[in-house]
């Protein structure tokens, strides 16, 4: 009788006959190949146990980085999605009031945002950075408000989109509500040539929701149409 067990018949034929078995199996296949390196001996170097090594972290990799992929095209669609509701909603209002009513309420819920505010520069100052409330949602405020409290004393290039982080909100923008605020998005606007700017305000109690690294393309796109929509009320 050989020293040498021998597979059960019926077992050897099973694997003959579907080899992918074996191979789709990874723990087995591990121990196949940790069993022929014990056979080898430690004075021999397995190349091709090695490229299969590699090749096995390549493929983790890659499949990490193709869950990732996956993850960042469903958030984006969705963001997406979001936006455009949003502009739906906005675009709903045939007056004024409504149109401001539903910026603080329906439009923020569809957002996901805790707060939503309207500031628009006026040339009746009435001091340096003051800003007069004139409803739940929107404020006026003297020339120049705008441009200075997005550069918050920086004085880097002005982006359409700022998104920050925060201790607390700007008291002259949140209220009383202004120390629950962690996060802003700032959307500067633009009502075209021989009009003062504004300023939209997003924000929020999750110092997450926005944050400098994030992508602006899709607020962008919502201030453009916030622009085209306030002009109407301008004119």
């Amino acid at each position: 009788m050989s020293s040498t067990q021998r597979i059960e018949d019926a077992l050897r034929e099973n694997i003959i006959s579907r080899p992918d078995m074996i191979l789709d199996d990874k723990d087995l296949m591990h121990a196949l190949i940790a069993a022929n390196e014990r056979a080898m001996g430690g004075n021999i170097i397995d190349l091709r146990g090695i490229a299969m090594e590699r090749l096995e972290t390549r493929l983790d990799r890659l499949e990490d980085t193709h869950r990732s992929v996956i993850a960042a095209a469903y958030e984006n669609l969705a963001g997406t999605n979001q936006i455009h509701r949003a502009v739906l909603r906005l675009l709903d209002p045939v007056e004024f009031e409504p149109f401001l009513q539903d910026l603080g309420t329906e439009v923020a819920q569809i957002l996901r945002v805790d707060m939503i505010k309207l500031v628009l520069e006026t040339g009746a100052a009435d001091g340096e950075n003051v800003v007069k409330r004139v409803g739940d949602v929107l404020s006026v405020s003297e020339p120049g408000f705008v441009e200075a409290f997005v550069a918050a004393g920086r004085e880097a290039p002005l982006k359409q989109v700022t998104l920050r982080q925060l201790d607390q909100g700007d008291a002259r923008i949140y209220g009383e509500k202004a120390e629950w605020i962690r996060s802003e998005a700032c959307l500067r606007l633009d009502f075209g040539p021989g009009r003062l700017p504004g300023l939209l305000v997003m924000g929020s109690e999750d110092p997450h929701m926005f944050t400098p690294q994030q992508g602006t393309d899709l607020l962008a796109f919502f201030a453009g149409v916030f622009e085209r929509t306030m002009r109407r009320w301008l004119s």
